[in-house]
């Protein structure tokens, strides 16, 4: 995964001839016009392509999000004069992105970022920006024109996707925005600005592109489209709501479909990640499984992985912090304000918007002087408020309420000398903020929703504080550290602070009995709650974070190489279909004309999902298909065999006119191999009697889950849920599963899951046992078949397959035969061949007939 093309890039931006023995050649300007790029002598697929004798350089990962980790701002009058440009810029610190990449370290990885700036650039000063910001900085800026980033950011991401999910539906005009369709349009136009930007510096065979939150969602498919085998992770930082309401969402599929373009899924809480895979099951009709600890979606046979791992800190940065001479004075100035004065704080951390329950909070604070009398004069809540990062009534609203609770309590309880509540809501350096968590005996995090919240973190990691902190706080170095945390169920860290008070933010007594607890509680409890926190918080911090992260992705994409990969669908439906070399579709050319060359042919059919849709509610053949059968069966050269899962009175009954027809029943328990002759069984006649203890527990289930049925075989049960809720269902089948699997333990019958049923059948049963007795019955009529043609498209068929494939060396197959081993749709398969669905299957099956009646007719 090492990265060839940014170095040249750099040469070029900074007007150095390039390496001695590198390929000089020119790479296209950074891009000022959406859309557009200039200067491009070359194909762009060419302009990053690899260079083979720069295989030295690190590995690079390219990072987008929708900031770059850069502050801007303009150049006073005086310094002018010093720069033609008229901008001066630096690292923002607090960015995690920046935070990443030092966690990740310069030796191991080099990182180039791509997002947009805080401030507006003007057009005319856009191509020297860029240069200084990709030659000082590795930073490739997005420029979007005000008015469309406005309806990008503040309009459709502030405005509908984030109420949306942290669950706040639009019933009203006043409850979040209504889906806006130009909206919509304008943050889809601004995530393919971001995809233009990034094709100007991507090297696609080596670089990985690591794409942050919901800003670009659409993104992936912007990308993949462009390079089909591209390495691309996503992290979600916000929470992914519950599929009830996400599937509220009008453009609900193409946000999914734009997930799954990217070969690693991140998310926060394991929550998230299972809202975000039951949206996939329930709207996509995707399942997923877990193989050796990892979680993978099949999607157009790519293997989508899911990851999660909730974000950390910058321990080096918060240290450093801490080390600050200011950070000391104002902790010596909180002390003499709070603690010589004996007041305990207790602290509130939170940005001024609807989701951050700061009213809850001052209610619950006021719901504690309230109820214990004692606290007042004693106990003070500092609420540090940040500004909030949208804009519009909400944000009013909430600063309204808290201002009025505030007077209110204070009023109310306050003295001379005393605020039970201390509003901050002015801007605050971060040492100031870091010696507030320093001083603060209880920190207070009571979102009603939230993504991660990293306070609790940095509030654990300033309570350790340091020797010279100790000194201040008037602590002894060997002296226990402590902290406590009351933190809402509702944010994404709080499974991982096992020891926290953990709240429910609406219940307002339930966190005013938190906050006395906490004060309460005794020194060594919070001392042993603090390690704890702080053991987990000091390990996993940012680097380990997106060590672990990268790490996964290089895994996922491993099998890249291996892959042949083509685009299908238009638009945002766009995807990919990945399948292995050897893996391709059926061409209705080669199988007619391999037909028309045999002469002794062995042609095999399942049935349900492949010669009839599984959504079908009729089941039986049409009389279309019963001619198609019925012409393929008429040429003497032909052996034709329908195999099924379905009982041998319903296939005897559909397909009486087929009387040439051989059919095998309850996946090749029964065997019929004409219409007049009788039906033999492929394995030694079995006992039934399990039956009385299986069928109970499957009426059990069948009463309990809504949708589903029993079918009641000669020599099986099966339990059906295709018209259940598919999570509920799928949910049911795994105990319905291990039930069966344990009360039939001692009984010689195999218990089966597949695609919408768990299945009870004698053991040894199985369609390969019916391709090898038709094979057999073949060889004993001296008609050792030169083509086969075997279609399936579940579990079940690849039993089949794998005796037709594996029988091709041995005495029941010529060895110049031409086999067809087929599974219906892009899927893992033993079968060598694909056709998309029952349509194309039909489509075959007519020509091949066709090739059949011409042939008779010429035999006439």
């Amino acid at each position: 995964m090492v990265s060839r093309s940014y170095s040249n890039l750099l040469e070029l931006a900074s007007g150095e001839p390039p390496s001695l023995g590198r390929i000089s050649r020119r790479i296209p300007r950074i891009m000022t016009v959406p859309g557009i790029i200039s200067d491009i002598d070359d194909d762009l697929s060419e302009s990053v392509c690899s260079d083979p004798s720069s295989s030295s350089q690190k590995d690079r990962i390219i990072m987008v999000a929708n900031q770059l980790p850069i502050r801007a701002h303009r150049k006073s009058d005086n310094n002018k004069n010093s720069s033609s440009n008229g901008w001066i810029f630096s690292w923002d610190d607090n960015s995690l992105l920046l935070q990443m990449k030092d966690g990740l370290g310069d030796d191991d990885v080099e990182v180039i970022y791509v997002g947009c700036l805080k401030e507006e650039i003007h057009p005319n000063e856009q191509d020297e920006v860029s240069q200084i910001l990709l030659e000082t900085f590795k930073c490739v800026p997005t420029f979007v024109p005000p008015d469309l980033f406005s309806r990008y950011y503040h309009g459709f991401c502030k405005q509908q996707l984030w109420p949306l999910f942290h669950y706040m539906l639009p019933l009203s005009p006043d409850l979040g925005g209504r889906f806006n369709r130009s909206l919509w349009q304008a943050y889809v136009s601004v995530n393919k600005i971001f995809a233009d930007r990034i094709m100007e510096v991507i090297n696609p065979e080596d670089d990985f592109v690591w794409i942050h939150d919901y800003h670009l969602m659409v993104l992936p498919t912007f990308l993949r489209k462009r390079f089909n085998r591209v390495k691309l992770g996503f992290f979600l930082h916000s929470p992914f709501p519950s599929s009830e309401i996400y599937k509220t969402l009008p453009i609900r599929e193409e946000l999914l479909r734009a997930f799954l373009n990217a070969d690693l899924i991140g998310f926060h809480t394991f929550d998230y990640a299972r809202h975000f895979l039951s949206c996939c099951s329930r709207m996509l009709g995707l399942t997923y499984e877990s193989k050796r600890g990892y979680i993978g979606v099949e999607y157009y046979g790519r293997t989508v992985s899911i990851k999660i791992l909730p974000v950390g800190i910058h321990m080096g940065q918060l240290e450093s912090v801490l080390s600050l001479p200011e950070t000391e004075a104002k902790v010596a100035d909180l002390i003499k304000q709070y603690c010589d004065q004996g007041k305990t704080m207790l602290l509130g951390v939170d940005d001024m918007d609807i989701f951050k329950g700061i009213s809850l909070k001052l209610l619950a604070m006021e719901q504690l002087l309230l109820q214990h009398p004692e606290y007042q004069g004693k106990v003070v809540l500092v609420q540090i408020a940040l500004p909030a990062r949208g804009r519009g009534k909400d944000v009013k609203e909430v600063q309204e309420e808290t201002y009025s609770t505030v007077k209110r309590i204070n009023e109310t309880f306050g003295k001379p000398g005393y605020d039970p509540v201390v509003l901050i809501n002015e801007p605050l350096k971060f040492s100031e903020r870091i010696a507030y968590y320093v001083v603060a005996e209880c920190c207070l995090v009571t979102a009603v929703r939230d993504g991660m919240n990293l306070i609790p973190y940095e509030y654990i990691i300033s309570r350790q504080a340091n020797e010279r902190l100790n000194k201040v706080l008037g602590l002894e170095p060997s002296t226990p550290k402590k902290s406590m945390l009351v933190v809402s169920e509702f944010i994404g860290c709080s499974p991982s602070l096992s020891g926290a008070i953990r709240v429910n933010p609406w219940n307002i007594d339930a966190v005013a009995d938190a906050m006395e607890c906490a004060l309460a509680m005794a020194e060594p409890e919070k001392q042993l709650r603090h390690e704890k926190h702080y053991r987990y918080v000091s390990t996993h911090h940012v680097g380990y974070w997106a060590h672990s992260f990268l790490q996964d992705l290089e895994r996922t994409c491993r099998e890249h190489v291996r892959r042949r990969c083509w685009g299908i669908g238009f638009g945002l439906s766009f995807r990919v279909v990945a399948l292995g070399p050897n893996f391709r579709k059926l061409s209705m050319e080669h199988i007619v004309s391999a037909y028309k060359r045999t002469t002794t042919r062995a042609i095999l059919l399942d049935y349900d999902g492949t010669l009839m849709p599984q959504a079908s509610i009729d089941k039986s053949p049409s009389s279309k298909s019963l001619d198609i059968i019925n012409s393929l069966c008429r040429d003497k050269n032909n052996m034709v065999f329908i195999v099924s899962a379905k009982s041998r009175k319903t296939l005897a009954e559909w397909f009486s006119p087929c009387d040439k027809l051989g059919i095998a029943a309850e996946h090749g328990y029964f065997l019929r191999l004409k219409g007049d002759e009788e039906w033999e069984t492929c394995v030694q006649a079995a006992d039934c009697g399990w039956k009385q203890i299986a069928e109970p527990v499957m009426k059990q289930y069948m009463e309990t889950t809504d949708g589903s049925y029993i079918e009641d075989k000669e020599t099986a049960l099966v339990w059906c849920y295709e018209d259940a809720d598919p999570d509920f269902g799928s949910c049911q089948a795994k105990e319905l599963l291990d039930h069966l699997e344990s009360v039939l333990a001692n009984e010689p019958v195999t218990v089966k899951s597949g695609q919408n049923f768990v299945e009870v059948k004698p053991q040894g049963v199985s369609k390969g046992l019916v391709a090898k007795r038709l094979l057999s019955t073949m060889q004993e009529k001296g008609m050792l078949p030169d083509f086969v043609l075997c279609i399936g498209d579940d579990r079940s068929d690849e039993d089949m397959f794998e005796v037709i494939i594996s029988s091709v060396s041995g005495p029941l197959i010529d060895p110049r035969s031409e086999v067809f081993a087929c599974t219906v749709g892009k899927k893992p398969s033993k079968a060598k061949y694909y056709l998309d669905d029952t349509v194309e299957i039909c489509r075959l099956m007519q020509g091949l007939a066709s090739v059949s009646d011409q042939m008779l007719s010429v035999r006439r």
